[in-house]
Order: structure tokens, then sequence, then C-alpha cells
């Protein structure tokens, strides 16, 4: 072994093996898409409570990707190693929202596609992706969902106050029904035909009734 084959390494070899126009066009690409991935997500983001940082993490998560596949295809043995140490990572994080999960593998599916230098498929195929969900998630009904919570007496009362409710709301159905001693509460889920919740004190108003409570329903409502 001479003196210069010390230094010979396959380290050093794999330098070169993926170029320095390759790695800026795909980390730019995987960027640019990341960022229409984050303003998609906040555009159609329907939640409690935004998380930014949400956000950031998907315009990450695609570059990240990006950064492993294009090793990865660069180097058959590096990919066998890169398997075997993905493969004990465990995410303990809790999703809150069905949809993130959507967001998190459609920022992984991009890194992946343009590392794999499928740039028109990935580029247009997250256009297509976020029309989709700008018309789907941000589609939703005029009339707002709203619970209302009846107390009356008796049978008698409840029927009138049925009645009465059903004269102002396009759709209704009684959610629960709980009977005590001369006593009836009812969570009835209502659609309005109009904005006017004068109705609401007019059932208060009405013989047997104890009481009337109308709240904003912020749930999924089927129609």
């Amino acid at each position: 072994m001479t003196f210069s084959d010390i230094f010979k390494s396959s380290f050093l070899e794999n330098v070169t093996a993926v170029t320095v126009l390759d790695m800026v066009i795909a980390m730019g690409l995987a960027f640019a898409v990341g960022l229409f991935i984050f303003l998609i997500y906040k555009k159609t983001y329907s939640g409690v409570m935004y998380s930014a940082s949400f956000g950031v993490t998907l315009v990450a998560l695609t570059m990240i990707t990006t950064l492993v596949i294009l090793a990865v295809t660069s180097n058959v043995v590096l990919s066998l190693g890169m398997v075997g140490a993905l493969s004990i990572v465990r995410f303990r994080t809790a999703i809150k929202e069905p949809l993130d999960i959507a967001f998190l593998f459609w920022a992984i599916a991009a890194g992946i596609v343009l590392a794999a230098g499928l740039i028109p498929l990935a580029v247009f195929g997250s256009v297509f992706i976020g029309i989709i969900l700008l018309i789907f998630v941000n589609k939703k009904d005029n009339t707002h969902p709203y619970i209302v919570v009846i107390r009356c007496d008796g049978h008698d009362s409840e029927v009138k106050a049925l009645d009465s409710l059903k004269g102002n709301a396009k759709k209704y159905v009684v959610k629960s029904k709980t009977a005590m001693k001369n006593s009836v509460e009812l969570n009835v889920e209502v659609r309005l035909k109009c904005d006017n919740t004068d109705f609401i004190n007019e059932i208060a108003e009405l013989d047997g009734v104890e009481s009337a409570v109308l709240v904003s329903f912020n749930g999924e409502y089927m129609g």
C-alpha cells in the first residue's frame, strides 16, 4: 500500500455523484413546491388553533425528503443503509387535524418525485392537488348549524316547542332527549332559514317551557 492509497476512499468518490447544478435545481424546486404546499395549507386551514410551525415543517419536509432521495439515488449501498437508519426513527407528535396527514404525505411525495427527476409530475401534480383542496375544503354551506337546548315540563309543551322550531328552521334533528319527573330536556340540531334568532324568545315564552338556549355549532354537519 502506497501513501496515496491511504487517501483513496469511496467517500471521496461520492462527492461528484450528484452535480452541483442538480443539487441547486432540486433543492430550489423543493423549496418552491414546499412553499406552495404551505400556502395551500394556510388557505385551507379550518381548525381551532393555526400552527405556523407546522406550515414551516411542510416546507422543510419537502426539502429534506428531496435531499435524502438525491443521496439514495446516487448510491445503492447508501440506500440500504438509509432504509435501516430511517426504520428506527419514531415520531411521537400527535396529528390534531385529519387533513394534516394529507399535507404531510403530499410534502413527502413531492420531495421524492422531485429528487427522482420527474419535475413536471411534481409541479403539475402539486398544482392539481392544491386546486382540488381549495375547491373542496373551502366549500361550506351558507346556512350555519346551531344547537337548541329546550327545557319543558312535559309532552304537550315539548310538542309546542318543536312545532315552533319547525316553523323557523330549514331542517332540524333531535340529537338527544332527557326525560325526568315533570321535566324534559331536548338537544336539537337545526339549520335556520335566516339569520334572525328571535324565534328562540318565542319558544321560551311558550306555556310549559322553562328555558330555551341557542348555541352555535362548529362541528361537522352532514346535510
